[in-house]
Parts: structure tokens; C-alpha cells; sequence
């Protein structure tokens, strides 16, 4: 009776990770249909994203001052300097790249190629610290990219929403980078992590992103450009809570339940769910070609996912 009792709450906790990271990977889903959304208003890129980062800005700068309280020990200099680099490039530079990018690509090829980013971590640990790839990674990264071009040519084949081969290679360009930029933050972001504790790096990370946006919007637009459609706020304000802040905190609970390694599993939903809200909600076609390329990417990132998750054992 003992060990049944003392079993009850540790299958509740692990209920209570999978469900954290289900949602957390549905609120990061979501972000491109909220986007896409807000772009039927014409409202720019830039300006789009510091919206985001102007409501997110408030519950990253609590985070901050909460984590400072229970940190005794300031940031030295190389590690102030470390989250600002890591900041501007895994936050900043992505969430710009990334927002650009779905100006001319759909939702649903937007999410599978940020999904390549463990494909690009393996590359570049390997290139940064010297460690052989194995041809079981290496096929399943091949698996990826082939799923990735079939995907690409179903976009190509949207004749009729107007989108033109230049344009779709564009966009899929910049999110690519927007992929790789936030790959190098990862590979960099390890042992500062380690040494500094996931939340206060988060969170200092966030808040340095969320003045860079701020910042860049503040030089580039005037402030006429906030003249936007009370929807346009909406759309924001659900990006912020529901694809930005709430999801970060709950995979990160999820993580401390289940293990980084199930969590990151379970993520593989999200493209899937993209698509599938991409199709309800903005009325992008769903075709066999682009279910065998998404299959395609899931299963090499699953590979590489549960390849990592043994050698991390």
C-alpha cells in the first residue's frame, strides 16, 4: 500500500509535464498563425515585433528582478557580456529573421524549418568542439532536408496565392537564418546556462532582446506607425502572453517533471499543429506532398532528439 501511495504522486507530476509541454509546444505553434494574422492588417515586421516584445517586456523584467533576489552573486563581467551577445543573437536576431521570413512563406513550411535547429546544434557542436557525427545522425539529418524540399515545392505549387519562387526562397531563406541564428545561442548558451541557472539566464537573455526590439523600432519607425487596428493589438498581446511568456515557463516546469530530453520529444507535435491550425485558420492547403516532407522532418528530428537524449545519459 506504501509503494502504491508514494507511486500516485509521481504519476500525477509526470501527467502534469506531458500536458505542460503539449502546451507549450501549441502556444510556440501558434505564434506563426498569430503573425500571419496580424500581417492581413499591413502592419510591418518591425513594427509587429516590438509589439510582441513591448507586452512580454513586463513579465520578463519581473522574472528578472525575482531571479536577481534569489542570485546573491552579481553577473561578472564576461558573463554580462556573454547574455547580451547570446541575447541579440538567440532572441533578437532570430525573432527578426523569423517574423520577416513569414512575410512570404506559409505557416506550416515556417515551423518545419525552425524545427531543423537540432539538425544545425549537431553541425555546429561538431564543428565548435570537435565531435564526430555518426551515420545514423547523419542520415537522419539528410531524412530532415529532403522533408524540408518537399515541403518547399508544395509552397511552389501555391499558384494561387500569388507567391512567386523568388519570393518563397526569400522567405524561406530568412527563416532558415533565423533557424541557424538561434542554433549558435543553443551551442553558446550551454555552459553559461550551467553556470548562471536556466530561469536568470532566460530571463536576463529576454529582457536584453525585448530593448533591442524596442531600440530598433524606436530608429526605424516613427511613432505614427503605432496607428494600427485595435486587432493588430490583440493579435500582439495574445503573442506575447500565449506564445512567448506562458509557453517558456511552462516547458521550463515541464523540463523539471519529465526531463529535457521527453520534453523536446513531446515538442514534435508542433509542426504538426501548426499545419493543422495554418489549414483552419488561415486557409492554407494541406497536401500529401507536404505530409510526406512533414513526416519526413519529424522522424529525423526524433532520431537525432532520442540520440542525444541516450548520449546525455
Amino acid at each position: 500500500m506504501a509503494n502504491i501511495s508514494r507511486s500516485i504522486p509521481v504519476n500525477r507530476d509526470v501527467l502534469i509535464g506531458i500536458a505542460f509541454a503539449l502546451l507549450a509546444a501549441l502556444g510556440f505553434s501558434a505564434k506563426a498563425i498569430l503573425v500571419k494574422l496580424a500581417y492581413l492588417d499591413n502592419v510591418d515586421a518591425v513594427t509587429l515585433l516590438a509589439l510582441r516584445m513591448a507586452f512580454s517586456l513586463p513579465f520578463f523584467v519581473g522574472v528578472a528582478v525575482w531571479v536577481r533576489r534569489q542570485h546573491a552573486e552579481p553577473l561578472s563581467t564576461h558573463d554580462r557580456m556573454l547574455v547580451l551577445l547570446l541575447g541579440l543573437i538567440g532572441y533578437y536576431l532570430s525573432s527578426l529573421l523569423d517574423f520577416l521570413g513569414l512575410q512570404y512563406i506559409t505557416a506550416g513550411l515556417e515551423r518545419l524549418i525552425l524545427f531543423l535547429y537540432p539538425t544545425m546544434t549537431v553541425l555546429l557542436s561538431a564543428l565548435v568542439y570537435k565531435r564526430a557525427i555518426g551515420r545514423k545522425i547523419i542520415a537522419a539529418m539528410a531524412l530532415c532536408y529532403v522533408g524540408i524540399v518537399l515541403v518547399f515545392l508544395h509552397d511552389l505549387g501555391l499558384h494561387d496565392a500569388g507567391m512567386k519562387q523568388g519570393v518563397i526562397l526569400l522567405g524561406a531563406s530568412l527563416v532558415f537564418a533565423s533557424t541557424l541564428s538561434y542554433s549558435i545561442y543553443l551551442v553558446g548558451a550551454g555552459h553559461a546556462i550551467a553556470r548562471i541557472g536556466a530561469a536568470r539566464f532566460t530571463a536576463y537573455a529576454m529582457v536584453v532582446a525585448c530593448f533591442a526590439c524596442l531600440l530598433q523600432f524606436g530608429v526605424m519607425r516613427p511613432v505614427s506607425a503605432l496607428d494600427l487596428p485595435l486587432r493588430v493589438y490583440e493579435l500582439s498581446i495574445a503573442m506575447a502572453i500565449f506564445s512567448t511568456v506562458l509557453p517558456a515557463f511552462l516547458l521550463s516546469h515541464a523540463i523539471c517533471r519529465i526531463g529535457s530530453g521527453s520534453a523536446s520529444l513531446i515538442g514534435t507535435i508542433g509542426p504538426v499543429s501548426t499545419i493543422y491550425m495554418a489549414h483552419v485558420f488561415l486557409n492554407e492547403s494541406i497536401s500529401p506532398l507536404q505530409i510526406a516532407g512533414a513526416s519526413l522532418v519529424l522522424v529525423g528530428v526524433l532520431i537525432i532528439s532520442m540520440n542525444s537524449k541516450r548520449e546525455g545519459k
